[in-house]
């Protein structure tokens, strides 16, 4: 990914090759746009056994893939990169981890009003996930509209709303920020918590 410096990925995962008495490491590395193929050949020649892919890049690895998931073929994102029957296939593990996350604090997303902010590589997953738990509305803001309605093409009942008309849209039960923002720590969300209203999931 890049920036890569706030991933807890390493941490996480070393943790559970030490329990499992398994002969691994996992790293992190920050990339160019020019060394992401270099590095999925790596997995390739089996000098790598595996990858996840983070932001900006869960789209633009796919060209460099023998194979997809039905679906990372279907979000058409990819975050996990191994080598099976030797092919390099991306797999799509957000749309299982995001139920797992809702599951986990017991909150039922069905017949909600969800808005997301942002059209990154993660939310055509995000909006599949909220489609089979049964969200009866989804709106969606991003700063550029045109990634926003490119999403659109492909989920037709979503509602775009305008980036500067974010502050007046109260109507929603869970907002989910999938925006670069919040990766430093300093970034701020410019929403007005006053017009939100009572009893929303963040």
């Amino acid at each position: 990914g890049n920036p890569v410096e706030h991933s807890l990925s390493p941490k996480l995962h070393n943790y559970w090759f030490k329990q499992n008495n398994l002969d691994a490491i996992y790293d992190k590395r920050k990339l160019n746009k020019s060394e992401v193929e270099g590095i999925i050949s790596k997995v390739k020649n089996s000098k790598i056994n595996g990858i996840n892919v983070t932001v900006p890049f869960k789209k633009f690895v796919i060209p460099f893939l023998d194979k997809l998931t039905p679906l990372a073929s279907k979000t058409q994102s990819v975050n996990t990169i191994f080598k099976k029957d030797n092919n390099v296939v991306g797999d799509n593990t957000d749309m299982g981890g995001f139920e797992q996350s809702l599951k986990h604090i017991n909150y039922t997303v069905k017949n909600k009003r969800v808005f997301i902010l942002g059209a990154g590589g993660v939310v055509p997953s995000i909006i599949l996930a909220l489609k089979r738990l049964g969200a009866s509305k989804i709106f969606l803001s991003n700063r550029t509209k045109e990634k926003a309605e490119a999403i659109k093409k492909n989920h037709l009942n979503l509602k775009i709303i305008d980036w500067n008309q974010i502050n007046q849209s109260s109507d929603f039960d869970m907002i989910i920020n999938a925006t670069s923002l919040g990766l430093k720590n300093n970034d701020q969300i410019k929403l007005d918590y006053k017009n939100v209203g009572k009893n929303k999931l963040f």
